[in-house]
């Protein structure tokens, strides 16, 4: 430091942060309430061919259609899910879409991750955030944070999502086969994980390295920045109940893209949620699809419209052989 320069701003040692362990920590969703897709599928094609040919009927349809399409022509599918959509038990779905090939990209922010991963490991995820606050418990589940720690330590220049679901399987998670971290591992789907710094409860544990949240998320930036480069016409993409993080981050990897020489056009891109924000009317429906493609809203609860998508998508792709 220069002589006469003034010191650093003080900051708060975590080493010194209490921590407890997760089952001190009650849970507001358990693994037994997750969604769970079930065989025989139900007739979903009969319900909507039953629906209006008017307004979020009809966009209901063409997003079937797109994202069926887009599998079929291996055009891209990309998918993007906040934290609601896990802790709402919309997992399942998803992992099992994964599976059948229906996703070529997940990212998830960092709440979704969190959720992801604690229902794999320990069986429960969701605090009571106002009590917990009241004695500074809040976030403070120590296997948690130790999880992320470990699996971010281990990533060999792997991205976080994939180190994550790498950890999952490795460590056999009881709840693994619901997770989308390890379905895309055991699939070799790409996953990557988009943080803000200090908005996580990970980041605020003792044994939380910022060199390694750092680097393995925007390591996940540039693969997703990949992934938004292979979209081709036809492609689609789905942001699933992220407000601000994802609309944010996919924007920028679409500008990479294009910069890079990638077109990414043409493709249909999808804002799924309880209500309509600013950034993904902007950065997800409206902005990236003016050059080409189109842009819908479907509104509506996660834990109802989200397990519909995927059973009509399903039924589109099996009715497709």
């Amino acid at each position: 430091m220069a002589e006469g320069s003034p010191e650093p701003f003080p900051a708060v040692d975590l080493a010194g942060l209490r921590t407890r362990p997760f089952r001190a920590r009650p849970a507001r969703v358990h693994a037994a309430d997750l969604g769970r897709p079930v065989d025989p599928p139900p007739d979903v094609e009969r319900l909507l061919e039953g629906l209006p040919r008017l307004l979020a009927a009809e966009d209901l349809r063409v997003v079937v259609r797109a994202w069926a399409g887009a599998v079929r022509r291996r055009a891209g599918a990309v998918v993007m899910a906040g934290g609601h959509v896990v802790k709402a038990g919309c997992g399942p779905f998803l992992a099992d879409l994964i599976a059948r090939g229906a996703v070529s990209h997940l990212a998830l922010n960092g709440a979704a991750a969190i959720h992801d991963v604690e229902l794999a490991l320990l069986g429960a995820t969701s605090e009571d955030v106002a009590e917990n606050l009241a004695d500074g418990s809040f976030g403070a589940a120590d296997e948690t944070g130790r999880a992320f720690a470990r699996a971010f330590a281990a990533a060999e220049g792997r991205g976080a999502g994939e180190a994550l679901g790498r950890l999952l399987e490795e460590e056999a998670a009881p709840g693994r086969g619901s997770s989308l971290l390890a379905a895309c591992w055991r699939t070799r789907v790409p996953v990557t994980v988009h943080v803000a710094i200090g908005a996580e409860i990970t980041h605020q544990h003792p044994a939380c390295d910022a060199a390694a949240v750092g680097e393995t998320s925007h390591r996940d930036f540039r693969v997703l920045a990949h992934s938004v480069g292979e979209l081709r016409d036809g492609g689609v993409v789905l942001n699933l109940g992220s407000a601000v993080i994802l609309p944010e981050v996919f924007l920028k990897a679409l500008s990479v893209a294009r910069n890079l020489g990638r077109p990414a056009r043409g493709f249909t891109a999808v804002d799924v949620d309880m209500l309509r924000h600013y950034r993904p009317a902007a950065n997800v429906v409206g902005r990236p699809v003016l050059a080409g493609g189109r842009g819908i809203h479907l509104t509506g609860h996660h834990e109802i419209l989200i397990p519909i998508l995927y059973y009509a998508v399903r039924a589109a792709l099996e009715g497709e052989g």
